[in-house]
């Protein structure tokens, strides 16, 4: 025993070891997943030899608002060949009637699918998307949602130019609208740090979700994939989900240039936008296993990350420069990638929130996640 004494003293400090291995994963993601999409040239497709007709998919259920406000920009697009396809998904509000008044307004250009309101089939979404997607007539498929607004009359054409040969999906970015308060301010923190993996990712050729607020995709590319088939009994799923099981090294192109973009409006409460997070926590379980791993090391590895940078403080306050040496690094590694990456994002004023941001998004994250992961799901809205 007395030959294991001498080992006592570094023991000790094995939490500044496990500290170092954590800021080098961290370090990995920021360099070598980040660096991707921060050295990425964003370039617009609009003048692409691509030009394909387009149907837009928007599922609605009670939007007469949003429909009243958001819809005519995306029907007055500045882009030759495209019908819009409304599925009104059992409203019960003036959603039917406020649509009939947009078929009068743009004749030929948008088309109305109505759902009733059965109960096997009532709030899934899924079903909503594929009765869309069975209604449209062209093979290049676009959707949003009925709360988002495209930032240019030009969107569609971005779209369309990144189908390019052999590129079946698209992934666009949709940023939340700026809002006051610290909620928005997470919201759009969260929004960001999100986009900010799955373009990464996808420019690594490793693609593991898309968001439906701006996403495009072959009709036949979801006819060979059997739609929904594999993640049917889950309501949420629709994008992250589809892209996650059809994506492929070579068949994905991402769309970032400012006039691609589609703003969305944000959850207004902390009850909304939990339920939100729970209904994409209850999704990640589907993603394929090395998507899984991926995504838990780099979010477990950052929480951990924090909880040991503490350890480290509250047992050796005297070596308080070590920890605080570990911060630095890597937050001043965030600062120099993001910074480029935030920019092309247009949420640049964010960074001045990062260090504490940061620390919130991922207890909050992984709180919701651990407790949601195999909740039963209600509403797709």
């Amino acid at each position: 025993m007395l030959q294991f004494e001498y080992l006592i003293p570094f023991l000790l400090y094995i939490p500044f070891g496990i500290l170092a291995l954590l800021l080098i994963i961290q370090l990995y993601y920021i360099y070598a997943v980040y660096g991707k999409l921060a050295a990425y040239k964003v370039d617009s497709f609009q003048e692409s030899a691509s030009k394909p007709a387009l149907s837009v998919i928007i599922c609605a259920h009670n939007e007469q608002e949003n429909l009243k406000a958001f819809l005519p920009q995306v029907l007055t697009q500045d882009y030759a060949d495209f019908e819009v396809v409304v599925v009104d998904d059992c409203s019960d509000d003036d959603t039917p009637w406020i649509l009939k008044d947009f078929a009068k307004s743009y004749p030929g250009k948008i088309k109305i699918v109505e759902i009733k309101d059965y109960i096997r089939l009532k709030n899934t979404k899924k079903f909503a998307v594929t009765m869309g997607i069975k209604a449209a007539k062209h093979e290049h498929l676009v959707f949003t949602d009925a709360d988002c607004q495209p930032q240019s009359k030009n969107w569609l054409a971005e779209v369309a130019g990144a189908f390019t040969p052999g590129k079946e999906i698209i992934l666009g970015y949709s940023p939340y609208f700026k809002e006051a308060g610290f909620l928005n301010k997470l919201i759009r923190f969260e929004t960001a740090h999100t986009a900010m993996s799955y373009l990464s990712y996808a420019l690594r050729g490793n693609a593991y979700m898309g968001v439906g607020r701006n996403l495009a995709y072959t009709r036949s590319l979801f006819f060979k994939g059997k739609g929904f088939n594999k993640h049917m009994h889950i309501k949420s799923g629709d994008d992250d989900l589809f892209v996650n099981h059809n994506a492929t090294a070579g068949n994905v192109q991402i769309v970032l240039h400012p006039d691609a973009q589609v703003a969305s409006v944000p959850k207004s409460s902390w009850k909304s936008y939990y339920k939100q997070k729970a209904r994409h926590s209850g999704a990640s379980v589907l993603y394929k296993p090395e998507h899984k791993r991926m995504l838990a090391v780099q979010l477990v590895s950052a929480m951990l990350f924090y909880l040991v940078l503490g350890l480290c403080i509250a047992l050796y306050p005297s070596l308080w420069f070590i920890p605080l040496a570990a911060y630095l690094i890597r937050l001043f590694s965030q600062l120099l990638i993001f910074n480029n990456i935030y920019n092309k994002l247009e949420v640049r004023g964010l960074l001045w929130w990062l260090p504490f941001l940061d620390v919130f998004y991922y207890f909050y994250i992984c709180i919701n996640g651990a407790f949601n992961r195999n909740a039963k799901q209600g509403s797709w809205k």
